[in-house]
């Protein structure tokens, strides 16, 4: 076969955002050698298609090769559309037209920009669409380029048919005012252009208001955040559609074709201009980085993608910083100036647009107007002469409502006078003052200190928290960067007020109608994670930086301990619901002391759950939900009850056994028949488990025993969603069962089999040889089973059938290991520490989640010979850190310290070394 018509070449670099307004196929390429692609063209005129393909194949592998020896990406996205507009010339005279037939390019290629995988947008105009000549040629056209590989989306209309659509959707009117003519009769293109100038299909203020609607549905897509940790650099705010969002509209008001040509205009300064596009090009370099890694149009920027390009574009690790962390910084970093220029243009623009409706202007006061629903500075010095402006403009704002956004104008004097915000400002008692006033504001507190952010003033006025900004959290248990969290966490704390949270959070919701001061909410949420990324507990660390924040702001020493305080623990809460046995009045009475009264409860439960659900929305399901009310409940009971008073385990012993025996009695059972059950039963079975629960089980196994002839078996398997109160986010999945080794492996074997998870486990062994577990099971969305006597029926013959090979498991659970994995890497750590007195030992896991890790954990309980008597089962995003109550074969605790440490490695190396089978 003949090498494919392409050459390596220096190129001239085209400056970025200046597409040519010339027939691309006039100036093709240098790289593509038109001669000699014709004169194959025509010594193989049966097989096109290869010779296309070949050309194709070329093309790609040498601007691949090209970017990632560092040439210039704007010249490779240009020389793309160049190449793809060649290619498409000679495809289209492969076929026959009739007169008025014309191909234009729309959309990102009619700006002349592609990428490796970027669609490629074509429009076919004809006069006659209904005309079976050009109806095949069209088909044989569209199928040729299909088969070439070529990604591309198409429509075939006439000139009418497109003023139509565009009148309408906006979508199709900006693909339009991009579109060029490729090949092919160039009157039509014209014409369409003619008349969508000429008609005014959409004014400048729809135009505008639709693209600005657009913008905001997109934004919140992404969670209206540029810092998501996986961002998609397209779509995201601060992303490419964002520039591209400016151009639209600069270019529809101003009726220019590229942006280049506004210089001069007042429209962006040179700093601006500047900004737009070096972010352009970094981003560019990013994507055109991303679908050669992805094989695909690909315009997320994954945990995986990031390291592999942080390393091809040359960052390194240093003592300090991780490559993926400088490069995702400097990316973080260039998105928060586009979405902060992209708010200045679109403001400038609306401005423009609407001039001569907005002339009414109020003065707030001598410093500030209100221009319609702006608020601007009364006059350019302001900033100079009044540097606490800089946060006074925030506070106005949000003490008038009808204040709705600031002017453009007045966003570019607080850019260029941020650097008046240094240590003298920072001490100055008025501007102290003028931040707590914002903290304490009844209304806008999470949208100011948002905007303040965009604008660069918080991170300034708290160079602690610009140290946090951007920063990464390396696990795919947050989904935020530090500071984008922390805003969010502050803005959760804000939405318990609403009327929606009465609802999803009703005692958060309770808890901030009474609070004493919110405002030491707010900032234990804006310091609770200030100090990640220095190394060491950045709770601790934290502590000193809100407590010189309380100092600076005058705080009294109360006020000032609370928020230490806040911050220090803002991690127990979720610690003690999620990793012990809340049901346990030990574990119960302990947190009560640490927390000592209602007050810090209060605090300490708001702030929880705000970062919990700022962390991932997806943790906060009914299962957290139920623990940390159960937690907080029972917690409030010890306090009120008084810590000098801990509730006797005897008491609640007695006092469950009587609710449940009414309950049972009640029901008809004998009395001499429950007592002889329960008698095999330990003490905390009625410490731990409720009345109802106890019922349930008694009068079940009650029944088993008495009814024993007429059972298959004699294991018993209930389910239920448990009801209100007691873990009422999950559903319970209650075994009973001659007490074997590897009941516990077969169990959680099977419920993997169903896609359940398992979030908690309560084992208890009867002195008659039985063990009565239970499992609160969660389904694949996080949420309890429906109602379904199917589904209920498949979980209780599954288990019935694991359990009934339980004596040959140890090898069973070698095939029914699950073949699926994730690939985030987290290294398993194992821990095993036995108390004095304490008749078990505690193993500690932390590991990489995955389907199947818990009936993987059980197997290794097999092979090592342990018994579990209990197990706490937490989740946390992509890692588990579970908790074992574990003994040798003999129900002896684990005290040699040198066999725990082999053991524990042992541990670690199946989990790590165990892959899926191919």
């Amino acid at each position: 076969m003949q090498r494919p018509a392409i050459a390596r070449v220096t190129v001239k670099r085209t400056p970025p955002m200046q597409p040519a307004n010339t027939p691309y196929f006039e100036h093709p390429p240098f790289f593509f050698d038109q001669t000699r692609f014709r004169r194959d063209l025509a010594a193989n005129e049966k097989l096109p298609l290869q010779i296309f393909k070949d050309a194709v194949g070329a093309a790609e592998h040498q601007m691949a090769e090209r970017f990632r020896e560092g040439e210039d990406v704007a010249t490779l996205v240009r020389e793309r559309a160049l190449f793809i507009d060649c290619l498409l010339h000679y495809a289209w005279h492969q076929y026959h037209w009739k007169p008025g037939a014309s191909l234009l390019a729309v959309g990102g290629y009619g700006r002349g920009e592609l990428h490796p995988h970027s669609d490629i947008d074509l429009l076919i105009l004809t006069e006659d669409r209904a005309d079976s000549d050009t109806v095949d040629s069209i088909e044989r056209f569209v199928t040729f380029l299909w088969d070439l590989g070529l990604d591309i989306g198409h429509s075939v209309r006439t000139v009418e048919e497109c003023l139509a659509l565009a009148a309408e959707d906006i979508t199709v009117i900006t693909n339009l005012t991009e579109s060029r003519t490729v090949v092919g009769d160039s009157q039509p293109g014209e014409q369409l252009a003619a008349r969508m100038e000429a008609g005014k299909l959409w004014s400048t203020g729809a135009f505008y208001d639709a693209k600005l609607a657009e913008q905001d549905e997109r934004h919140n897509r992404q969670q209206a955040a540029e810092y998501i940790l996986e961002p998609n650099i397209k779509n995201s705010p601060g992303g490419l559609r964002d520039i591209q969002t400016i151009a639209w509209v600069a270019k529809y008001y101003f009726r220019v074709r590229t942006l280049r040509q506004l210089q001069g205009k007042a429209f962006f300064t040179e700093e601006e201009f500047a900004i737009l596009q070096s972010g352009e090009s970094f981003l560019w370099r990013v994507r055109y980085g991303l679908h050669l890694l992805a094989g695909r149009a690909e315009e997320r920027l994954l945990f995986d993608y990031q390291r592999e390009l942080a390393k091809q574009f040359g960052y390194e690790d240093s003592d300090t910083q991780l490559a993926v962390e400088q490069f995702m910084h400097n990316y973080y970093r260039i998105v928060m100036a586009l979405r902060e220029l992209n708010d200045v243009l679109l403001q400038f623009l609306g401005e423009a647009i609407r001039q001569g409706s907005e002339q009414t202007v109020a003065p707030i006061n001598e410093r500030f107007q209100l221009r319609g629903g702006a608020i601007e500075a009364a006059y350019p010095q302001v900033f100079n002469q009044h540097p606490s402006a800089l946060l006074e403009i925030f506070v106005l704002m949000a003490r008038h409502p009808q204040i709705t956004r600031v002017r453009a104008s007045t966003i570019r004097l607080i850019r260029e006078h941020r650097l008046l915000i240094n240590e003298q400002f920072r001490e100055d008692p008025a501007n102290s003052e003028l931040f707590m006033e914002l903290l304490r504001s009844a209304r806008g507190l999470s949208t100011q200190l948002s905007r303040m952010t965009r604008y660069g003033i918080l991170g300034r006025y708290l160079p602690e928290f610009g140290r946090v900004t951007g920063q990464m959290q390396h696990d795919l248990f947050h989904i935020y960067t530090v500071d984008a969290h922390t805003l969010q966490v502050v803005r959760n704390m804000r939405s318990f007020r609403s009327p929606e949270a009465r609802e999803k959070f009703p005692i958060a919701a309770e808890i901030l109608e009474r609070l004493r001061q919110p405002e030491l909410l707010y900032i234990a949420g804006l310091y609770h994670d200030i100090a990640k990324g220095r190394g060491g507990d950045h709770s601790k660390l934290g502590v000193v930086d809100a407590g010189e924040f309380c100092l600076r702001h005058q705080l009294p020493a109360r006020d000032r301990r609370l928020v230490c305080w806040l911050v220090e623990k803002h991690l127990l809460m979720s610690q003690v619901s999620q990793k012990q046995d809340i049901s346990d009045p030990e574990v119960v009475h302990a947190f009560a002391r640490e927390v000592g009264d209602r007050e810090h409860l209060d605090y300490l439960y708001a702030l929880t759950v705000a970062d919990i659900n700022a962390t991932n929305p997806e943790l906060w399901n009914s299962w957290r939900a139920s623990l940390m009310r159960q937690l907080y409940q029972a917690t409030q009971h010890a306090l009120r009850r008084g810590l000098e008073n801990p509730i006797d385990r005897e008491e609640i012993i007695v006092e469950t056994r009587s609710l449940a025996l009414e309950k049972l009695c009640a029901l008809g059972l004998p009395e001499a028949s429950m007592e002889n059950i329960w008698a095999q039963m330990g003490d905390d079975y009625f410490v731990r488990e409720s009345a109802d629960n106890i019922v349930w089980h008694t009068a079940a196994i009650h029944e088993l025993h008495s009814n024993s002839p007429l059972m298959p078996s004699d294991t018993l398997v209930l389910t239920r969603n448990s009801g209100p109160g007691e873990h009422d986010g999950a559903t319970q999945v209650f075994v009973y069962t001659p007490d074997r080794a590897n009941v516990f492996a077969a169990v959680v074997t099977g419920l993997d089999m169903l896609n359940l998870s398992v979030h908690d486990a309560r084992l208890y062994n009867s002195a008659s040889g039985y063990t009565l577990d239970t499992f609160y099971v969660l389904d694949e969305s996080g949420q309890p089973l429906l109602d379904e006597p199917q589904r209920l029926q498949q979980i209780r013959d599954t288990l019935q059938q694991e359990l009934a090979l339980v004596e040959d498991y140890s090898k069973i659970i070698q095939r029914r290991t699950p073949r699926r994995l994730k690939m985030f890497e987290l290294e398993s750590r194992a821990h095993l520490s036995t108390e004095p007195g304490d008749h078990y030992s505690t193993l500690e896991i932390t590991s990489a989640d995955r389907p199947g890790l818990l009936a993987l954990i059980a197997r290794t309980f097999v092979t090592h010979d342990l018994r579990l008597h209990n197990a706490k089962i937490s989740t946390l995003g992509e890692r588990v850190e579970d908790i074992f109550h574990i003994t040798d074969a003999g129900g002896h605790a684990l005290c040699d310290a040198d066999t725990n440490r082999e053991l524990e490695e042992a541990i670690c190396r199946e989990l790590d070394d165990h892959t899926a089978p191919q």
